[in-house]
């Protein structure tokens, strides 16, 4: 059987001559006009006024959009809100990127994102969130952790968030207050947000809000924070909108997971002794860091000792900040482990490095990656893996059960009770 892996840009086309269960997202059909859907949902938002109700016309406006890691429609939902709002609005308007720790976000990537008109029309800037100047403590949350966030988001009179709802490895869902914190909150309520204990919290899973302490104090930080309006979408694997919503941040967010979790999460009945799996493509492949997800999507369905073939480009290498460093300092995945849960100190990035040292404990990973040499896989505590259907054959031996998830952690298998 031939199966098509989401990879860069385009796909990995892989023959597999294996019986293999294909576990893909049951998105609902693009939406016919979505300019006017999103139009419609700045007008009638499920919860609150509209938005053009809420910035008059000599109001500031801070809106957040996601960064160059996701394929969020940004274009398409700043148009909209300039029609709605009146061509004259951008000059009220700052759009901060919300890179939590993430790099900056380059010109080109705009253009990418935005297209190079509306980016040279707008205000645009990078939320850094190492820039002391540039933030503002705010409070704490139930648990004691501070909420720092950034000043210019603050300050406006108006402050709006336009995300993507996707599946999160450890936030239940993308979208929505994350577009607060992490995305334009100060280091130490990101480290803190991302710390061992909360990484480690047994409801810090896929698809899962209640009881999940991340979510909750992300929501928690944005009703600190304040928002304005929020408007959210999902998006099919052609990038097309499936569904808009908008009003009140939790409101609408919760409207777009609840979409998500219907189309993305799927049960299985048993555990796979191979699953191959891809990072859903470009942007999301960028580097090793962010393909850490496709890998833990795969590890909730892949037996203990079993193994993941992971295919991800990786075109911007192994990663940022002190994620590389972590997996070179120890010599497995365990001594990893231990020292992020038994660190008296919160690393940059030492979320990744736990997830990605969970997996690596109960699965044997395969990756395929050309923007990483082999010893970058390695070093990683990964198999170079040049061939992804011969991998997936060789270990599957003929009888082993094999699971493919073409796209990745756009798709979230789980076993069922």
């Amino acid at each position: 059987m031939r199966v098509d892996l989401a990879y860069g840009r385009g796909v990995l086309p892989v023959d597999l001559d294996v019986d293999a269960d294909v576990i893909e997202p049951q998105d609902p059909p693009p939406l016919a006009d979505p300019a006017a859907a999103l139009r419609q949902a700045l007008r009638q938002p499920i919860s609150g006024a509209p938005l053009a109700e809420l910035a008059g016309p000599h109001a500031s406006i801070a809106v957040v959009i996601n960064d160059s890691t996701r394929a969020a429609p940004s274009r398409q939902m700043l148009e909209a809100v300039l029609a709605d709002l009146g061509e004259a609005a951008a000059a009220r308007m700052l759009v901060l990127v919300a890179t939590g720790l993430h790099r900056p976000t380059r010109a080109d990537e705009l253009d990418r994102m935005l297209g190079p008109a509306l980016r040279q029309r707008l205000r645009i800037v990078n939320h850094d969130a190492r820039d002391t100047d540039a933030l503002r403590t705010i409070g704490r949350t139930s648990s004691g952790r501070p909420v720092v966030v950034n000043r210019r988001y603050l300050d406006a009179d108006v402050r709006v968030v336009l995300g993507l709802v996707e599946p999160h490895f450890f936030a239940g869902f993308s979208g929505g207050a994350k577009l607060i914190l992490p995305g334009v909150a100060g280091e130490a309520s990101i480290l803190r947000n991302h710390d061992a204990e909360m990484i480690g919290h047994p409801c810090a899973r896929w698809g899962v809000v209640d009881g999940n302490p991340i979510h909750r104090e992300q929501r928690e930080a944005a009703r600190l924070a304040g928002c304005d309006f929020s408007l959210q979408v999902t998006i099919d694997a052609a990038g097309a909108i499936t569904g808009v919503f908008a009003g009140g941040l939790e409101p609408s967010h919760d409207a777009g997971c609840q979409a998500v979790r219907r189309a993305s999460m799927r049960p299985v009945d048993e555990a796979y002794d191979v699953v191959v799996t891809s990072n859903g493509g470009h942007p999301l492949d960028l580097n090793l860091y962010q393909a850490v997800k496709g890998m833990d999507a795969a590890a909730q369905v892949v037996r203990p000792g079993g193994h993941i073939v992971m295919a991800a480009e990786c075109c911007d290498g192994a990663g940022h900040g002190e994620f590389v460093h972590m997996l070179r300092e120890h010599a497995a995945p365990a001594a990893m482990l231990h020292a992020i849960t038994a660190g008296a100190r919160v690393r940059a990035d030492q979320w990744q490095n736990q997830v990605f040292g969970r997996v690596l404990d109960g699965a044997t990973v395969h990756l395929h990656a050309d923007g990483l040499t082999d010893d970058d896989v390695r070093a990683a505590h990964c198999v170079p893996c040049p061939d992804v259907a011969q991998r997936a054959r060789d270990l599957a031996g003929g009888a082993g059960r094999v699971c493919v998830l073409p796209r990745g952690p756009y798709t979230v298998p789980y076993l069922a009770a």
